[in-house]
């Protein structure tokens, strides 16, 4: 295989680019220039574990978000320590604000799932000037304007913008959907914020897709994909209770089928939460908690973002020509696998 034949490349940004400011409307006026300020106020670096031991350099691999009261949000393989064909999380980090102050961090706690972990800081050592960041209390939207602050390829902080395209893709890397935006991030925005036109959190920075010759670890892209804001604030806040965010899990798994010239979802198998709700091989799913199930990424993301474990929904089906409705008592996701 030639070197300089083109891959393309799904990655986790665990490093980090380029300052890259488009003639855009909102991003030429002062108001708007005090929004990201305080946005690249609100970002850390992560440092790497392997700092030169003559402190005369030092490199970052990941980024993070200020959230206040000492607290840092990051992504959690921007920080897991990897060895021996093993990954562990790390217990403590060093992070670095945009005045080049460095503060040590000790783990809270981390989602595995959705690619979360939160660190904080002891008080008398958060770096002077750090901003905190607020989540946005609505969902991102298709066509909106956002702009990331992170270390690309280890410097910073740098600015991206672009716009949200599919809030609702899916990757093998994470659980949940993903927003897609349009943006150039590197290896090392992981862990950095997406920010709405006000400065507010709409997503956590997770991974890029590349097309490019590999030659090395470090790697850019114009496609990146973000953690949905709401649901990383909800794991936040857990986190800060020192209690687990638990995942609901359903027990079906799907197939397409045609009929009547549209694809319907059809159950493949069903298993604990469901199996014990009555369905069976064949049923037809039309609707969970009366939303129309188009999709299995759909019915994923409902059940993810919308349920809780022991809640009680209730899903119609089509069973031999006839509706009826199965109610399901949400289990508990104990493992790595959401069905």
């Amino acid at each position: 295989m030639h070197d300089t034949m083109l891959k393309t490349i799904i990655t986790c940004v665990t490093w980090s680019g380029s300052l890259l400011i488009p003639s855009l409307p909102w991003a030429n006026t002062a108001d708007f220039a005090e929004v990201v300020e305080q946005a690249k106020l609100g970002t850390v670096g992560i440092l790497a574990q392997s700092a030169q031991p003559d402190g005369k350099a030092f490199s970052v691999r990941g980024s993070g978000i200020y959230l206040g009261d000492g607290y840092i949000l990051t992504a959690r393989h921007a920080t897991k320590r990897q060895g021996a064909g093993t990954t562990a999380d790390t217990p403590h980090v060093s992070v670095i604000a945009s005045t080049l102050e460095e503060a040590p961090a000790a783990l809270v706690g981390v989602n595995h799932f959705l690619d979360v972990a939160l660190y904080r800081i002891s008080q008398e050592k958060v770096p002077h000037g750090l901003a905190a960041r607020t989540f946005s209390q609505t969902e991102a939207l298709p066509g909106e304007r956002v702009f990331t602050v992170g270390y690309p390829l280890g410097w910073g902080p740098a600015i991206s913008y672009g716009h949200v395209g599919n809030p609702n893709t899916f990757l093998q890397t994470v659980q949940s959907r993903l927003l897609q935006v349009d943006l150039s991030a590197c290896s090392g925005n992981s862990g950095g914020g997406l920010f709405n036109a006000q400065g507010e959190i709409v997503g956590l920075v997770h991974a890029i897709i590349q097309t490019e010759t590999v030659r090395e670890e470090r790697r850019c892209s114009r496609f990146a994909f973000a953690v949905p804001g709401p649901l990383v604030n909800k794991i936040v806040t857990a986190l800060k209770q020192g209690q687990p965010f638990h995942f609901s899990k359903l027990g079906l798994q799907l197939s397409s089928v045609k009929f009547e010239n549209r694809w319907h979802m059809t159950v493949a198998q069903a298993t604990g939460p469901a199996r014990r709700a009555g369905f069976k091989k064949g049923d037809v799913l039309l609707s969970i908690d009366g939303q129309p199930v188009n999709s299995a990424s759909q019915l994923k993301t409902y059940v993810i973002e919308h349920t809780r474990p022991l809640q009680t929904v209730s899903i119609r089906i089509l069973r031999q020509h006839k509706k009826k409705v199965l109610r399901v008592i949400m289990g508990k996701v104990l493992s790595h696998a959401l069905e």
